[in-house]
């Protein structure tokens, strides 16, 4: 099962959420330290899950990115 994470670069971590889990979220030093700190928060929300006799969601999200174009210096929105 593979679950859509989302990766969000702050000031001074960077912060990782799965939105089909919703409270599932991590946050590390480093993107590559959100993303094994944010698998080890799956396991550990789906083991949740399993404990309490809960279904554990199936994965529905998914992720696309949109091109848009800059709005230049000077130029206004008349």
């Amino acid at each position: 099962m593979r679950y859509v994470v989302i990766v969000e670069q702050g000031e001074s971590n960077v912060g990782a959420y799965v939105p089909d889990l919703p409270g599932c979220a991590a946050v590390g030093e480093t993107k590559e330290e959100a993303l094994h700190l944010i698998g080890e928060a799956v396991d550990l929300h789906l083991e949740g899950l399993r404990e309490e006799g809960l279904p554990i969601p199936e994965p529905s999200s998914s992720s696309e990115y949109v091109e848009v174009s800059r709005l230049t210096e000077g130029s206004s929105r008349s």
